[in-house]
C-alpha cells in the first residue's frame, strides 16, 4: 500500500511543478506596469499666420457716356463704328446744317456793319471835337480881351461866342455817345458772331475722351436733335467707353469691412485670359448693400492693350491679416476658444502637464499663441480630455508646417445690380 502511494506521488510531481511554475508566473506578472500611451505630439514652432478673403469681382469701364450732338442736323458723315478706338478731340461724326451756315453768314455782315457804324461814330466826333476847339478858343479869345478892355466888346458878341462854344460841347458829348454806343453794338455783333460760329463748330461732333466705341445709334443721313433740352429724349450718337483704365468691382462681406483700406494690396486672377497680378484698393463706396451685406471696393486696373473687356470677372484674394514669425501651434491641440485656451504640455519626462495659453490670429490649422508656450514645447495632439494632468505617454513627434493661410470664401454681386449705373 505504502508503495502504490509512494508511485502515485511520484508521478504527481510533474503535474505540481507545472502548476507551481505558471502560479510564479502569474504572480511575476502582476507586479509590471502597464505601458505608456502613444499619442501624437507637435513642436511650437515661429511662422507666420495669415487670413486671405477670396472674391469673385467684376471689370467694368472707368467710364461710359453717350456722346450726343449740341445743335439739331441730319448727320453727313460717322467716321466710326462699334469697337473703333478713338481719342479726345477726334472727330466722331459732321452734322449738316444749312439755316445755322445762313445765321453765321448774316452775323458775319452784322459784325462788319457794326465796325462801320464805328468809323462813322469815330468821323463824326473829331468833327465835333474841332469845332468845339475852334468856338471854344473864338469865345476864350474874346473874353480875355473884354476883360482888358472893357467895352472894347459887344456883350452880345461875348454872349453869342459863348453860347456857340457850350452847344459845340453837346454836339461833341452826343458824338462821344454814340461811339460808345456803336462799340457795345459791335461788342454784341461780335459775341454774337462768336455764339453762332461755336454752334457752327458743334456741327462737328468730338470725342471727349480716350476710350472705345461700344455701340452706335445713328447713321448717315439720320436727323439728330440737339442734346440740350432736358425736356425732350434725345438720341446719342456713340457710346463711348474708357477701356484703357478699368474698375474691378468686388463686394466686399460685412464682416471684413473693417480691414478694407484705400492702398492695400489685393492679389487678382483672370483666368479667362490666365493672368496674374497684383492692384491696389483706391476707393470704395463706405456703405452696404442692404440687400447682399456687402460694400462696393473698387480697384483701378490699366489696360492699355484692352485685353481685359468690361464685364469679365477676376478672382481676387484680399489679405485681411498677417502675422510674422510668431508661435504657432495646431489648432487640434488647444480647448477652448477666443483669446485663451488649454493645452497639453509634455515635461522632460514625457508627463503631461495642463497650462493656460494666450491665443491670437487663427489659421485654417494653425493658431497663433501669444503667452504660455516657449519655442521648441511639446504639445499634444487631438483630445485632451483621455489624459490627466502627470500622466506618462510615449511621445509621437508630428512634422507640421509652421506657415499658414486661411481662405475665407466670400459672396459675389452683379455691380451693375448694386449700384444701378454702369457709369
Amino acid at each position: 500500500m505504502s508503495t502504490q502511494i509512494r508511485s502515485m506521488l511520484w508521478s504527481l510531481l510533474p503535474v505540481c511543478g507545472v502548476i507551481l511554475s505558471l502560479s510564479g508566473c502569474k504572480g511575476s506578472d502582476s507586479n509590471k506596469q502597464p505601458p505608456a500611451p502613444p499619442v501624437a505630439v507637435a513642436i511650437v514652432q515661429r511662422g507666420n499666420i495669415s487670413r486671405v478673403l477670396s472674391l469673385a469681382g467684376q471689370f467694368q469701364p472707368f467710364q461710359v457716356v453717350d456722346v450726343h450732338a449740341k445743335v439739331s442736323g441730319y448727320v453727313r458723315h460717322i467716321y466710326v463704328d462699334i469697337g473703333d478706338r478713338v481719342h479726345a478731340g477726334q472727330t466722331l461724326a459732321t452734322l449738316e446744317v444749312p439755316e445755322l451756315n445762313a445765321q453765321f453768314r448774316g452775323t458775319q455782315s452784322e459784325a462788319l456793319r457794326s465796325q462801320d457804324a464805328i468809323t462813322a461814330a469815330q468821323h463824326q466826333m473829331s468833327r465835333a471835337k474841332s469845332l468845339h476847339t475852334a468856338l471854344q478858343a473864338n469865345y476864350d479869345r474874346l473874353n480875355k480881351a473884354s476883360a482888358q478892355r472893357p467895352g472894347l466888346i459887344a456883350a452880345q458878341e461875348l454872349e453869342n461866342a459863348r453860347s456857340q462854344a457850350d452847344a459845340s460841347q453837346e454836339q461833341l458829348d452826343a458824338a462821344t455817345a454814340d461811339l460808345s454806343g456803336a462799340k457795345q453794338g459791335a461788342d454784341t455783333a461780335t459775341a454774337d458772331q462768336q455764339r453762332v460760329g461755336a454752334l457752327q463748330a458743334y456741327s462737328n461732333v468730338i470725342a471727349p475722351l480716350d476710350g472705345v466705341v461700344v455701340w452706335r445709334y445713328a447713321d448717315t443721313g439720320v436727323l439728330i436733335q440737339e442734346g440740350t433740352n432736358s425736356e425732350t429724349q434725345t438720341m446719342p450718337l456713340i457710346k463711348l467707353a474708357q477701356s484703357n483704365l478699368l474698375r474691378l468691382r468686388v463686394p466686399v462681406p460685412e464682416d471684413a469691412v473693417r480691414y478694407v483700406h484705400e492702398g492695400d494690396v489685393i492679389q487678382i486672377r483672370v483666368d479667362a485670359l490666365d493672368q496674374n497680378f497684383s492692384g491696389k484698393i483706391v476707393r470704395f463706396t463706405r456703405l452696404l448693400d442692404l440687400s447682399t451685406r456687402t460694400m462696393e471696393t473698387e480697384v483701378d486696373v490699366p489696360n492699355p492693350t484692352l485685353a481685359i473687356t468690361p464685364g469679365m470677372y477676376a478672382n481676387t484674394y484680399l489679405q485681411l491679416a498677417h502675422r510674422e514669425n510668431v508661435l504657432t501651434i495646431p489648432i487640434v491641440a488647444m480647448q477652448g476658444k477666443g483669446n485663451t485656451g488649454v493645452v497639453l504640455v509634455l515635461n522632460t519626462n514625457n508627463q503631461a502637464e495642463q497650462r493656460s495659453v494666450g491665443l491670437g490670429l487663427r489659421g485654417s490649422t494653425l493658431v497663433e499663441v501669444t503667452s504660455g508656450l516657449q519655442a521648441g514645447d511639446r504639445v499634444l495632439l487631438g483630445d485632451s480630455s483621455r489624459f490627466h494632468n502627470g500622466e506618462q505617454v510615449a511621445p509621437q513627434t508630428q512634422q507640421e508646417p509652421a506657415d499658414d493661410i486661411m481662405h475665407q470664401e466670400g459672396g459675389v454681386t452683379d455691380p451693375q445690380e448694386s449700384t444701378g449705373d454702369s457709369k
